[in-house]
């Protein structure tokens, strides 16, 4: 069984601290306060969000692999290292063009 927590004051690398799953899109807060979260995904190949909003800005960051972010319908390919802020109130929606891993910050107002 995967670990489910990140240990305080131990150093880790994200690519290891998800695993993928089959047809499937795993993600593991790594943070989560009441003036933000950091969420750590992890999309099977094909696997994809649908179109949707969020009423704070985000920050995705490219850990592994890459992806297809497209904002306000203007599609955009990210690699491993690669990162896009996604503004608030934009409609937004994220491909897997393989196995890949992202990071997701996002920090309320």
């Amino acid at each position: 069984m995967e670990n489910t927590k990140i240990e305080h004051g131990t150093p880790f690398t994200f690519a290891d601290s998800i695993s993928y799953q089959t047809d499937g899109i795993v993600s593991k807060r790594i943070i989560q306060k009441e003036k933000g979260n950091i969420t750590l995904f992890a999309f099977d190949a094909g696997q994809k969000l649908s179109e949707h909003t969020a009423p704070f800005d985000a920050l995705v960051q490219v850990m592994q692999g890459s992806a297809e972010i497209v904002i306000g319908g203007n599609p955009n390919q990210l690699s491993a290292g690669q990162s896009i802020i996604m503004p608030a109130n934009i409609p937004h929606a994220v491909n897997a063009n393989e196995r890949f891993i992202m990071l997701l910050t996002m920090i309320r107002e």
